[in-house]
């Protein structure tokens, strides 16, 4: 893939994604979440980028949401499935939906969805979801008690880029491979020449070793299952619950990372326990060791009366001997019993094995008051100690790393099943909310919805009246103050936009003419001064030009008589842009030139039988009907009546108090709203 070719993306963007493993990848099955992690591409670039890419896969356009409310309501409607996810995966995966035109991409996401809807939303996947996100690299690992060694110049260097977490030495001989030998635990030498050298130390010749870093580098596939531990267990709890085909035994999985510390090292392997607890405590155990051999003798001491005569204290004095010959003389035995504590105390208290004769040697023979370590044995014990643990260490990690880098891959196909899960899992729940079903896309034009209720209403949805409505062509919908038509008008654009996603939407039966383009135009706020009206006449302008110059509809559909794309049209009160008659007689002129396109339209006004009559070709007029006044509150059938010209709400007023009174005055006045 080429990735300038993306919509969007420049020279700048691409080389950024260049960073990432598998940009083309990401880029295909909209991974947002990855695409995130490119240097200098924040979240919102991210989705965007992926929408590019998607738009270019299906030969999209773009340009759906044609007008600033259109895009808004796209919005809230992306925002009632995003509400409902558990990951910030989800979400973000969930930015790539778009309304589209094009039939292929309005396929692909209705097959998705009609998966999506049959999972149960009510799976109690939510905890361990919350735990589960993209897998990440550990960065930062670094090795200092082994090394790679090497005679030629090239394998140095391609060693230091395939392993960069341990040093690269390079050295001519055996003899300085000895010498590395003596100062790293472990060096492993690339050159099939060093076979049968023989060197005292940890060397490995393994001229494979570039090719299998793990072997030498364990902790770099440690690091990052230690890195990633949490979600992959979270993730494996989630299949199970959901009853998902997991790609690896999860029994396997989670007995190899039970083995894992927080740290990235091994756990649960008593050997290294013991050696990591001795060369801990060795200091302080040497230290208990002599505070043993000394209170023994120290005891033996005071329990004891030492006489010396006369010819022995002068020899003593003459030979310049002190305490230690003294202890030799009359304390031998007890000497000897307080070494031998303080050996035994040392050998228990650190359960030493393979190097208890050399903790052995560490207190003296020769008797000495106070009993002391010997400082040259307790460091060669320590190193001895410390070679152990770390060659066990090694071990262990690469025994786990190599069944934990057999099950990477599998790891990743797990985190990735549970967070599309989730994906899922919120469109699930945004249908069972909102008693959605998939429509039915036509190419006749018009649409039909029955029983849609608008989640997106300032009252609980379960108290939202349903509708049905149905408009083929172009159609003045007409109704009293507060009776619900810009609701209506919302609700026909939220399900036209949902369709365009591929999503379901909140009707109990819904058919969607597809078109390319959805122009909403929300109410104006008072009239116009002229500049804005001259905008306002402009952009309408524009829309009927733009259906009508021949431009592609998509998917080798003409859209129209005249070649132009598809289009719905949604216009709220256009009236308040100017005086009434002016009014009513752009709406007629707009709506002949969207009949003559063959484009669907939906105005909502309070001048329809001014329109009927401004215009020259037979407009249908709807109506959402007030059934009658209670307590001074509106009684109103939300469903608009075709070809009904509604009354207004001064018409009911006036109607109920001519019902109310025998007098002629309020019939009479009656009469004027039926002429």
């Amino acid at each position: 893939m080429d990735l300038e070719s993306v919509p969007g993306v420049g020279a700048k963007t691409a080389a950024a994604l260049r960073e990432l493993d598998d940009p083309e990848r990401a880029l295909r099955e909209g991974d947002v979440a990855t695409l995130s992690q490119a240097p200098g591409i924040s979240e919102g670039r991210a989705a965007r980028v992926a929408r590019g890419a998607i738009r270019a896969d299906h030969d999209d356009p773009g340009g759906f949401a044609a007008t600033s409310r259109a895009r808004e309501l796209f919005r809230e409607a992306l925002g009632l499935v995003q509400e409902r996810t558990v990951t910030d995966y989800a979400e973000k995966r969930l930015e790539t939906l778009y309304p589209s035109g094009t039939r292929s991409r309005i396929e692909e996401v209705r097959a998705f969805a009609e998966s999506a809807m049959a999972r149960d939303p009510a799976l109690a996947v939510r905890d361990p979801l919350s735990n589960v996100e993209p897998l990440s690299e550990a960065g930062g690992v670094r090795v200092r008690d082994r090394c790679l060694a090497t005679s030629d110049a090239e394998r140095y260097a391609q060693a230091q880029d395939a392993i960069p977490e341990v040093s690269v030495e390079v050295v001519d001989d055996a003899r300085q491979l000895a010498e590395l030998a003596r100062s790293y635990s472990t060096v492993v030498a690339l050159d099939e020449a060093f076979a049968g050298v023989d060197v005292e130390g940890d060397v490995r010749v393994e001229p494979d070793a570039l090719a299998n870093p793990s072997s030498v580098v364990p902790e770099r596939v440690l690091a990052f299952f230690s890195r990633n531990r949490d979600p992959v267990l979270a993730a494996a709890e989630v299949h199970r619950i959901a009853d998902l085909d997991p790609p690896c035994d999860l029994d396997t999985l989670e007995r190899a990372l039970d083995q894992l510390a927080e740290d990235g090292t091994v756990r649960g392997d008593d050997e290294l326990d013991r050696l990591a607890t001795a060369v801990d405590d060795l200091d302080a155990a040497v230290g208990m060791a002599e505070n043993v051999a000394n209170d023994h003798l120290r005891a033996a001491i005071e329990e004891r009366d030492v006489t010396i005569e006369g010819t022995d204290l002068l020899s003593l004095v003459e030979r310049g001997a002190g305490v230690d010959s003294l202890l030799s003389r009359e304390l031998a035995d007890e000497y000897a019993a307080a070494v031998e504590k303080a050996r035994d105390h040392l050998i228990e208290t650190l359960d030493l094995r393979d190097t208890e004769s050399m903790a052995r040697r560490a207190f003296p023979d020769e008797p000495t008051y106070p009993v002391e370590r010997q400082e040259d044995v307790v460091s060669r014990l320590r190193e001895e100690l410390t070679a152990a643990r770390d060659r066990r260490a090694t071990r262990r990690k690469r025994d786990l790393a190599d069944d934990l880098a057999d099950l990477r891959d599998d790891a990743a196909a797990l985190v990735s099943a549970a967070l599309e899960l989730d994906v899922e899992l919120a469109v699930a729940r945004f249908a069972a909310d909102f008693d959605c079903t998939l429509p039915e896309i036509t190419e006749e034009g018009g649409f039909a919805i029955e029983g849609g209720r608008s989640p997106l209403l300032d009252v609980p949805f379960e108290a939202v009246d349903p509708v049905d409505y149905a408009v083929d062509g172009v159609t003045v919908l007409s109704g009293v103050n507060s009776g619900g038509k810009t609701s209506t008008l919302d609700l026909v654009a939220l399900v036209t936009t949902l369709a365009h996603m591929g999503l379901p939407v909140p009707a109990e039966s819904a058919r969607v003419g597809r078109v390319t383009e959805l122009h909403y135009h929300a109410k104006t706020q008072g009239t116009l001064d002229a500049g804005a009206f001259e905008a306002t006449i402009r952009e309408f302008g524009d829309l009927v030009d733009s259906v009508g110059d021949g431009a592609t509809a998509g998917d080798g559909d003409d859209g129209a008589n005249t070649g132009g794309p598809r289009v719905l049209v949604l216009v709220d009160e256009l009236e308040s842009i100017t005086e009434p008659g002016a009014s009513a007689k752009i709406m007629a002129g707009i709506l002949e030139a969207l009949s003559e396109r063959r484009a669907t339209a939906v105005f909502v006004s309070h001048l329809a039988r001014d329109i009927r009559e401004a215009a020259a070709i037979d407009i249908d007029i709807d109506g959402i009907e007030a059934v009658g006044l209670e307590d001074g509150e509106l009684l109103v059938d939300r469903s608009p009546v075709k070809g009904k010209l509604a009354r207004s709400t001064p018409e009911l007023i006036v109607e109920k108090l001519a019902a109310d009174d025998s007098g002629t005055f309020y019939r009479d006045l009656l009469s004027k709203f039926e002429e």
